[in-house]
């Protein structure tokens, strides 16, 4: 074989490989062209329906609000209401809170002044006396809910109105102590009650 015919062969070789790694390329490049099998579940339904909170107070028996005159220590105002869940979900807590427009040594001194009891029987209180003088019984239980200064924000223990549809019989009574002196005189104070139902903690479902 003469020199130009090896030069021309050593040539063709080097073309031809150069041809191969440019086909190579271009096939390692045509991977990502091809398709992919995939499968899908069937759809799993799944409705999701919020609960409703809802609390409200009525009245039983005598006028509430009320307005009195005339406190003297050893005094006391009570009136009955029914604290009903008439929501649809359960509640983790119920709260009232008394709040006063304008202060006075009445609210402001928490052992003397205004004092603050709830109570709950287990049945609708039995009413007596008059608009002007109202006394509840119950025959059935009775607990104490709660209790303290006339302004509190107090927790009530344990309430049957944390269950959905159920219904507290409750009475609320404000008193002045007979601790109470002189500097109570001539003094009036002004309270608004409002319950509160929270929530109870979410769970897994």
């Amino acid at each position: 074989m003469n020199a130009k015919n090896i030069a021309s062969s050593t040539k063709a070789r080097k073309v031809v490989g150069s041809l191969g790694v440019i086909g190579a390329a271009a096939a390692v490049a045509g991977l990502g062209t091809f398709g992919t099998f995939t499968d899908s579940s069937t759809p799993v339904a799944t409705t999701i329906q919020s609960g409703t909170l809802s609390i409200d107070v009525t009245q039983q028996g005598f006028t509430v609000p009320v307005t009195t005159s005339n406190f003297v220590p050893g005094d006391s105002l009570t009136r009955a209401v029914n604290l009903i869940n008439d929501g649809s979900s359960a509640l983790g807590s119920v709260t009232l809170a008394s709040t006063v427009g304008t202060p006075s040594i009445l609210t402001t001194d928490a052992t003397n002044g205004l004092q603050l009891a709830v109570k709950a029987c287990s049945v609708p209180w039995t009413q007596g006396g008059t608009a002007s003088a109202a006394t509840y019984t119950c025959s059935g239980t009775e607990r104490l809910l709660g209790s303290g200064p006339a302004v509190t924000n107090m927790t009530l223990s344990n309430p049957a109105s944390l269950v959905a549809g159920a219904t507290d019989y409750l009475t609320f009574a404000v008193s002045l102590p007979v601790s109470a002196d002189n500097t109570f005189q001539g003094k009036s104070a002004a309270l608004s009650l409002t319950f509160t139902g929270t929530q109870r903690t979410g769970t897994s479902r």
